[in-house]
């Protein structure tokens, strides 16, 4: 079972340690654009320094050859997992691959895309994107582009990832945020799910934010996570 993904969605490198020195154990952190852009790539380096993984969660969406000079240099920072939007492209998905090919030593870094975020509902996207379809549909259309570019997954929302495992296949990673737990505030998500459901339902990874960093007792919370996550 992998490890739920922590999102360190403070905005100063001070809060972050503060929170990571709570912990006896490595994690699998996502850095998202809120610190990222506070602190910049020093961040991402003093973590890795202290041993855990990384989800670099910039949501990369531009022309094909700007997203393959950033993921180059994003890929130098040793990060595990990293995403860009699917609505960018085929063209795009393929060149952010080859920029981290081209950037990393080893093994390059897990390449995901984002569906349609989880704070976006069915209505939203048919009025405001003006697509004429599903939720569901445009998820999976997403899934699918992105597997035919050769990423290893997608982001989705839990009620969607046993559908794209169903189309792409269980090896195609199925990331969900939006999880909480049970009896947790849903904040700004609108397609939301505690983890033993996100594991019964295709979840390959999840992810959860405050539900831990802003609990009153961080590693308690975390375990919780870990033991509905893995059907303790």
């Amino acid at each position: 079972m992998n490890k739920p993904i922590i999102a360190l969605d403070f905005p100063s490198e001070i809060e972050v340690f503060q929170f990571l020195n709570q912990f006896d154990e490595k994690l699998f952190v996502k850095v998202g654009m809120e610190l990222f852009y506070q602190e910049g790539p020093d961040i991402v380096r003093k973590i890795k320094d202290l041993g855990h993984d990384i989800f670099l969660d910039l949501k990369l969406h531009d022309i094909p050859n700007t997203v393959k000079s950033a993921m180059k240099g994003l890929a130098r920072l040793g990060v595990d997992l990293v995403n860009v939007h699917a609505a960018g492209g085929k063209n795009m998905m393929e060149a952010a691959i080859e920029g981290l090919e081209a950037g990393s030593a080893d093994k390059r870094p897990m390449l995901i895309a984002v569906t349609q975020l989880t704070s976006t509902t069915e209505e939203q996207m048919q009025k405001e994107q003006k697509i004429p379809l599903s939720l569901l549909d445009s998820v999976l259309h997403y899934a699918q582009l992105t597997k035919d570019a050769g990423l290893d997954g997608v982001v989705c929302s839990v009620h969607e990832a046993k559908n794209i495992a169903d189309v792409c296949g269980e090896t195609f990673l199925r990331v969900t945020p939006g999880i909480r737990l049970p009896g947790g505030d849903a904040h700004d998500q609108k397609r939301i799910a505690t983890p033993d459901y996100a594991r019964i339902n295709g979840s390959s990874y999840i992810v959860i934010g405050r539900a831990v960093t802003k609990a009153e007792n961080p590693v308690e919370a975390y375990k919780k996570v870990c033991q509905l996550w893995e059907g303790i």
